[in-house]
């Protein structure tokens, strides 16, 4: 199984990973989220962030999810990877990580593929005729 690790502003960590667990029914394992403040010195964060990774990796590689690329956590994100074993999205939202979580037991390659996807996907122009089917 895939490891995932969010990295982001503030609580948006842990309020993506709390709606995912209402969507999913449980809080789904080796999910963390490693949250970013205006105070943080993003060096001192990176060992916490290496440890996370870590923690995660059961062998299979981590899937490090950022919410806005080039901003403080991405950055944090980048200094991570390890190209085909910890990878990194930017732009998370709740249908990513819902969609990296049901296909975490596919390669990463497949993982990346349908986690962008997912997030693309869920971005949709609500509209009346929408809203009837």
């Amino acid at each position: 199984m895939i490891g995932i690790l969010i990295i982001a502003h503030g609580t948006l960590g842990e309020s993506l990973i709390h709606c995912a667990s209402h969507v999913m029914g449980k809080r789904p394992s080796r999910l963390r989220q490693l949250g970013v403040t205006i105070h943080d010195d993003p060096a001192a964060l990176l060992p916490q962030a290496r440890e996370l990774v870590g923690h995660l990796d059961e062998g299979n590689g981590v899937l490090v999810l950022s919410d806005i690329y080039g901003a403080t956590p991405c950055n944090i994100a980048c200094r991570l990877l390890v190209p085909g074993h910890v990878e990194g999205i930017a732009g998370i939202n709740l249908p990513m990580l819902v969609r990296a979580l049901t296909y975490r037991n596919e390669p990463l390659d497949v993982l990346i593929e349908k986690s962008i996807s997912g997030g693309l996907g869920g971005v949709i122009h609500i509209t009346p005729e929408a809203c009837k089917s």
